[in-house]
């Protein structure tokens, strides 16, 4: 929902001709500011797993968001990357063993349709460039979104959070340069307190909750939940900028809603949830207090019920 906010501020707040600016400003400030303020570097293997990530997840998807909005209509590109919940659903079953249900499937298909009631207008030009973008930022992204399931991080969601905003922000950095050119010479209070709330509220605030949704639910239904992202543009377009809507767009918003949640009931889309069961072992280990995992962490319980997901 708060990324449903970026149309309507880009457009009042915001100078012209500037999206991979703000894209950069929104991702690296923010990422800095986590790294610095949560003090935790990546170890290991997470050195570049936060590269892959960040990339996937902001840097690269960002520039291809970019090149899509300004080679298509807003309605085809927002058409387009509602399908990122079908791709999500098919690369999970792939990458993490979920099951893909026919819920699932008619939810995904239903997003896609009602987005495009409620934001593809008639007569909407295509372009070859612009729908291979659209498709290449829904496929990253969802990448970006089973990836971050499939490889837990070890450091604190804030410190998780930073390392991917950082690593795409400098991603982006010297490709807005190239393309865009310096920073304009003189922005005003406007121009500030947009780039500001893309940064803090746009980007920390928002990737820290998505983040923890990723880790907290399914991958495929948290997607869904990016279906929320139009409706609110589209919402507060109307209500602040007094753009007319249709019955038809009413009945878009609708099924957006209807496919959201059947995304979110259990058996639309989760992973196989066997019972995890674990025999406890007499066996004693030097320097390891009872009750302590080998990386010190808290042991799982005997039996456990992993938790069912509420997306």
């Amino acid at each position: 929902m708060i990324w449903g906010t970026t149309y309507l501020v880009t457009t009042e707040l915001l100078p012209p001709g500037r999206p991979l600016l703000a894209a950069a400003v929104r991702a690296l400030p923010a990422g800095l500011v986590l790294v610095l303020v949560t003090r935790r570097l990546p170890r290991g293997d997470w050195w570049w797993r936060a590269l892959v990530l960040g990339a996937l997840n902001i840097g690269v998807f960002f520039a291809l968001l970019f090149v899509a909005a300004y080679r298509l209509p807003g309605g085809v590109a927002a058409t387009i990357g509602a399908i990122q919940p079908l791709l999500a659903a098919g690369l999970a079953a792939g990458l993490l063993g979920e099951r893909m249900s026919a819920r699932t499937a008619i939810a995904g298909i239903a997003g896609v349709a009602g987005v495009s009631l409620l934001v593809l207008r008639a007569g909407a030009r295509l372009d070859g460039l612009g729908v291979a973008a659209a498709v290449g930022g829904a496929v990253v992204m969802a990448t970006g979104v089973v990836l971050s399931k499939r490889w837990p991080s070890p450091a604190p969601l804030l410190a998780t959070t930073g390392w991917q905003l950082t690593a795409g922000g400098l991603l982006l950095l010297p490709v807005t340069l190239v393309v865009e050119g310096a920073p304009p010479a003189a922005l005003t209070a406007g121009n500030l307190a947009g780039y500001a709330y893309l940064a803090v509220i746009g980007s920390a605030l928002a990737y820290a909750l998505w983040f923890r949704g990723i880790r907290e639910l399914s991958p495929t239904n948290v997607t869904f939940l990016g279906l929320l992202s139009p409706l609110v543009a589209t919402v507060l377009g109307w209500l602040a900028l007094d753009q007319r809507l249709t019955v038809l767009q009413g009945v878009g918003g609708l099924v957006i809603l209807g496919a959201l949640v059947a995304g979110q009931l259990r058996g639309g889309g989760g992973a196989r949830r066997p019972t995890v069961v674990t025999r406890a072992r007499n066996t004693a280990v030097p320097g390891r207090e009872p009750g302590m995992s080998a990386g010190g962490a808290p042991a799982a319980p005997v039996e456990r019920e992993p938790a069912s997901s509420v997306n």
